[in-house]
């Protein structure tokens, strides 16, 4: 973890301050169905409330990270359909 980035977006500091990061300990204790609808859900908020905050290239590139790992997660555990 110590040589890990840290940004707001990709790897945030309070989502990386234990030995996992809190995504993957999301995917390691959610169903495959919640877990990308978690991401799914995450996308459209992201997207939903750009227009709205201080920051709104930053609310885009989180959305946009939430839908490359989610597209990400779907073509490395073999679910792109």
């Amino acid at each position: 973890m110590k040589d890990m980035d840290f940004s707001d977006v990709d790897h945030p500091h309070h989502y990386s301050a234990d030995k996992i990061e809190c995504i993957e300990y999301l995917k390691d204790n959610m169903p495959w169905e919640a877990y990308t609808g978690y991401l799914e859900g995450n996308v459209k908020k992201y997207m939903h409330r750009w227009r709205r905050k201080g920051k709104p290239t930053q609310d885009l590139a989180k959305a946009a990270w939430y839908l490359n790992r989610l597209i990400h997660e779907l073509t490395t555990e073999g679910n792109d359909n």
